[in-house]
């Protein structure tokens, strides 16, 4: 399997460790400062060397499995052999362009029967604050599943599931109840955009509302 996005190695530890059969870990991440890439986690090129060191040290234990791909996904992709992989994990750059790119390098990587997943699959794309770029996960996934014909799950902890199945048509299933719409016109209409600016500037407002909501009777 591949996982892209790997920061410091919490995820690609838990699974080394809860799934013995994997024969392959590709831990593909660029580790260093993108200047074109406007999200919290993008910090400077000394601190990603730490980082670094953290995510070898934390998957030491399953180092003749591990391969790691120090690179952006458009660097370092092709280091995997088309087909090759049963599962993709996808935990990087969330954006648009982020999410495109991934989504359509990886799936030729994935063998016909398996998986692609990911995180961040938000209902909002106002994730972070309006100072980053949207996340943008949901509801592109949900329109790449279209354009190649598969079947994907929204499930819950903002995760996604694409199963590449060459018998099974294009459907979206939602498990959680929470993507009735794909469509981005009512997350761009300017009265929420004003909402989500004032909430974000008066957190009070937000954490009044949660107390309210919890004294009223359901």
């Amino acid at each position: 399997m591949v996982e892209v996005g790997v920061y410091r190695g919490n995820f690609a530890s838990q699974i080394l460790r809860r799934c013995e059969a994997i024969e392959k870990y590709y831990m593909l991440d660029p580790w260093r400062h993108l200047d074109n890439w406007n999200k919290p986690a993008n910090t400077e090129d000394d601190v990603f060397e730490q980082i670094l060191a953290e995510a070898r040290s934390r998957t030491d234990f399953a180092a003749e499995k591990r391969v790691i791909l120090r690179g952006k996904t458009t660097e370092a992709v092709d280091e995997i052999p088309d087909g090759e992989l049963d599962f993709a994990y996808i935990d990087g750059d969330h954006t648009l362009r982020g999410v495109t790119i991934d989504l359509i390098r990886l799936f030729p990587k994935v063998r016909p029967g398996g998986w692609i997943g990911g995180d961040d699959f938000c209902s909002t794309i106002w994730q972070r604050s309006t100072e980053y770029e949207p996340t943008l996960v949901f509801p592109f996934a949900v329109y790449f599943a279209e354009a190649v014909d598969a079947r994907l799950y929204a499930l819950p902890y903002s995760q996604f599931l694409l199963e590449k199945d060459e018998t099974q048509p294009f459907d979206f299933v939602d498990l959680t109840g929470e993507y009735g719409d794909v469509f981005l016109r009512d997350q761009l209409d300017p009265d929420r955009l004003l909402k989500v600016k004032l909430l974000e500037t008066f957190p009070f407002v937000k954490r009044a509302g949660r107390r309210i909501k919890r004294l009223v009777p359901r």
